[in-house]
C-alpha cells in the first residue's frame, strides 16, 4: 500500500474537480506555513498579477517540502487563502503544473479580507506525510 491514499470521491459524495475529498497516509507529518509570493530576498513577486504570484507560491511550497524530504506527491492537504475568489483559476493553474491529476490532495479555498500586506493576493499552506525512511 502506498504511504498516501487519495479517494477522489467516497461513495455518495460527488467528485470535485481539482481535489480529493479524503486523503490519509502513514509516516512523518510535515506542516508547511502559509506561503506567499515572496522571493528569497523578501520581495513581492508579481505585484497585481495572480498568475505570477501563484507560480511563486508553489515554488516556495516546493522548496519547503524539499527541506523536509518531501515532494508534492506527499501533500495530503492544501489550504488556499485568496483576497479575491476570482484568483482561483490562477491558483489552480499553478497547482496543476506542480501536482499531477492523480495525486490531488484534499483542499479548502476561502476568500479573506486581507493578508499581512496589501500587495499579496494569496497564501497557501500545505500538509504532507513523508515515509519514515525518507530524510
Amino acid at each position: 500500500m502506498p504511504h498516501v491514499v487519495r479517494v477522489r470521491a467516497p461513495e455518495g459524495v460527488a467528485q470535485a474537480p481539482g481535489y480529493s475529498h479524503t486523503v490519509w497516509g502513514t509516516g512523518r507529518i510535515v506542516a508547511i506555513a502559509g506561503q506567499v509570493a515572496m522571493d528569497e530576498q523578501g520581495q513581492l513577486v508579481g505585484p497585481g498579477d495572480p498568475a505570477a504570484q501563484a507560480r511563486q507560491v508553489f515554488e516556495n511550497l516546493r522548496r519547503c517540502l524539499a527541506a523536509a524530504g518531501a515532494t508534492f506527491a506527499d501533500v495530503i492537504k492544501l489550504n488556499y487563502y485568496v483576497v479575491d475568489i476570482g484568483h482561483l483559476p490562477a491558483v489552480r493553474a499553478a497547482r496543476d503544473a506542480a501536482i499531477p491529476a492523480d495525486q490531488l490532495p484534499a483542499s479548502t479555498a476561502v476568500q479573506v479580507v486581507a493578508l499581512f500586506d496589501p500587495g499579496y493576493l494569496m497564501e497557501v499552506e500545505a500538509w504532507a506525510v513523508v515515509p519514515e525512511d525518507r530524510a
